[in-house]
């Protein structure tokens, strides 16, 4: 992609309404236009960050075992009065009269529907473990939304949705979308800490947060240092094998979010290795047995013949909420500091002097070199000055820059810029692709 021709509304200036790094940043990086208070437009930019965290989020969920659906967006409230949450939900639900005087809600969460879609066509423990999930919009009329995407009353998530037979097999369930969620968080750049966590309106007995740390953060998180630094399961791991030991690894260290916070038992930690700071949630999956089955006759013959309630789980990740968090964990002064794997483009190409042939006939060779081996290519061929290119593409945060201008086209080279350690090379353009691909200096 072509700048000139690449629609990116960078702005000069930060808008008064940004508190917060990672709202500031999205609005000068021209990837989001707000249209209402915490309702926004994706432009490109941002969509495309917003679809390459999606695809690692697909990608490690249906990993897991889920299987994707898609449920609408606009839910009828008879599905909510029948689990007994329409009048409980609060404020938060928008309720809507369509033209034919039919209650209608603009779905915060889908467990009903779920539950609903499931009842209609399972009868049998043969079917089971099941999950399903979607990634599809949400809506939550929060009374002060704020914070640009971390805290908005529209936003993306992957919810799914576990069925069990019994309470030891959802339990299983549970686990392997918590080793799911380490692994997802670890290929978005993130340190995601799993803490115990206060059920809330979902419901159930078991739960926890994935955290990130951060000083914008709007919970009070307390944790063991030891869980910053803990490697998370390797691509091979057996999601249908026992995960037991790997989810008893993390949770047997200390980790709560300020609702569940045992001050005792965090202050029998060793003073160095206690950390007491904010966080933001990336993430929350939820136990809740029978509470949506149950009223809702969502029930399975067992061997036995006997039809039971089924168990259930739900497990939710913020996918644009992950936008923002990601920039408040990974910006400088300059900017924002993409991981490789979300980037909205790979590789920047500076054309320091578009008109001069040589460096236009590099960055055309360097384009098409850079897009044979894979990578996403961005080319600044607009006539700015060098310094508004390079502040420029330190706002956009692009993984790697590659800077060409006159001297360098006519010796053969180019400079090759690392965005998150700010180390240059200059190397021959025949090796330029290499480099890059291959990962040096990451």
């Amino acid at each position: 992609m072509r700048l000139s021709r690449a629609f990116i509304p960078i702005l000069k200036e930060t808008p008064k309404e940004a508190e917060i790094v990672s709202h500031r940043l999205m609005l000068r990086a021209g990837m989001i236009r707000q249209q209402a208070a915490g309702i926004y437009s994706w432009l490109p930019l941002g969509m495309t960050v917003l679809e390459n965290i999606g695809n690692i989020v697909r990608e490690e969920q249906n990993r897991a075992g889920a299987q994707e659906i898609l449920m609408p967006t606009i839910q009828p409230s008879d599905l909510w009065r029948e689990s007994g949450r329409y009048d409980a939900y609060g404020p938060e639900m928008l309720r809507i009269m369509d033209r034919h005087e039919r209650e209608m809600l603009y779905g915060p969460t889908n467990e009903e529907m779920v539950t609903d879609i499931f009842r209609t066509h399972v009868r049998s423990y043969r079917a089971l473990p099941m999950n399903l999930y979607h990634i599809q919009w949400k809506f939550r009329d929060e009374v002060r939304p704020r914070f640009g995407v971390m805290r908005g009353r529209e936003f993306l998530m992957k919810d799914a949705y576990s069925f069990d037979l019994d309470e030891e097999s959802a339990r299983h369930a549970y686990q392997r979308m918590f080793v799911a969620y380490l692994r997802t968080f670890a290929r978005l750049g993130l340190t995601a800490i799993p803490m115990r966590a206060d059920t809330g309106p979902i419901g159930g007995n078991l739960s926890h947060e994935f955290i990130i740390l951060a000083s914008t953060g709007e919970s009070e998180v307390f944790c063991h240092r030891d869980l910053l630094e803990k490697p998370v399961p390797s691509p091979d791991t057996d999601f249908w094998s026992d995960l037991t030991p790997i989810v008893d690894d993390w949770t047997s260290l200390y980790a709560a979010t300020d609702e569940m916070h045992d001050v005792a038992a965090f202050e029998a930690i060793p003073e160095e290795k206690r950390v007491a700071a904010r966080g933001i949630e990336v993430g929350h999956i939820f136990y809740f047995g029978t509470k949506y089955s149950a009223p809702m006759g969502a029930k399975v013959a067992g061997l036995d013949g006997v039809e039971r309630p089924v168990h259930m789980g739900s497990y939710g990740i913020g996918v644009s909420r992950l936008v923002g968090a990601v920039i408040e964990a990974c910006h400088d002064e300059a900017g924002i500091i993409w991981p490789d794997s979300i980037a909205p483009y790979q590789v920047a190409i500076l054309n320091l002097k578009p008109g001069d042939a040589a460096t236009d006939a590099m960055v055309d060779r360097l384009e098409k070199g850079f897009e044979a081996a894979g990578k996403t290519v961005l080319v600044d061929d607009t006539d700015q000055r060098p310094g508004a290119k390079f502040a420029g593409m330190d706002l956009i945060g692009i993984p790697w820059q590659v800077i060409v201008g006159p001297r360098g086209a006519a010796d053969g080279s180019v400079e090759i810029k690392r965005r998150a350690t700010g180390a240059r090379e200059t190397l021959p353009e025949s090796g330029a692709i290499a480099y890059i691909t291959e990962g040096n200096a990451a």
